[in-house]
């Protein structure tokens, strides 16, 4: 008897640490910034190394990926919607999953905008008219639409001191944050120069990010 109260509460605590070493302080007030009332996410960086055209076909070969390798939405959203040497914009559609397990797949279908301007050496990326498809049946039907503004803005995901997510709408602003990051983080390694190893000569760097 003692040993089972022993694990049990050995359980409890597991538990409570597991849910106490969440360090949302990345995602609190201004992870998801708004411009003109919509939530934009947006990054500027250089690469001095190439040419203004090397780099437009660069950014249009991303942007064009991005839309190849969307999932079928309703409506068949993903596609180009604006194409020319210094401006590409299109819209995307990805799974965003949550959690995976078996017999347990929570999961929504991630929608936004993603626009490229060029000029020069510099490139601007937004990311922006987000929206979620979510829990839609197995005929993609019946499912809720929420926009980001209405679901993960500071004033509908985060508590009044703004010090804590709310569980619902958490999980998809902590996503979605990672996700704008690791695209922005994307587009930029993919101008970096894939060396060989030399200790001597230090590797140049070719992004700028502003």
């Amino acid at each position: 008897m003692k040993k089972l109260l022993f694990c049990m509460m050995l359980f409890v605590a597991v538990g409570a640490t597991a849910k106490e070493k969440r360090d949302d302080s990345k995602y609190l007030k201004g992870a998801v910034p708004e411009e003109n009332g919509m939530v934009t996410f947006t990054k500027s960086f250089s690469v001095p190394s190439k040419t203004e055209a090397e780099i437009q076909a660069a950014m249009n070969q991303f942007v064009k990926q991005l839309v190849e390798t969307s999932i079928p939405a309703p409506g068949n959203y993903a596609r180009v919607i604006e194409d020319t040497p210094a401006n590409i914009t299109a819209r995307v559609c990805e799974w965003m999953v949550f959690k995976k397990k078996a017999f347990n797949l929570d999961r929504t279908r991630f929608r936004y905008q993603i626009e490229v301007a060029t000029s020069g050496h510099r490139i601007t990326m937004k990311i922006t008219n987000i929206s979620y498809y979510y829990n839609e049946d197995m005929e993609t039907q019946n499912g809720i639409i929420f926009k980001a503004e209405e679901w993960i803005s500071d004033e509908e995901a985060l508590n009044k001191a703004q010090t804590k997510l709310y569980p619902k709408s958490g999980k998809f602003r902590r996503k979605t944050v990672d996700r704008a990051e690791a695209i922005f983080n994307a587009a930029m390694e993919s101008f970096e120069e894939k060396e060989e190893v030399k200790p001597v000569m230090p590797r140049k760097k070719n992004v700028v990010v502003e």
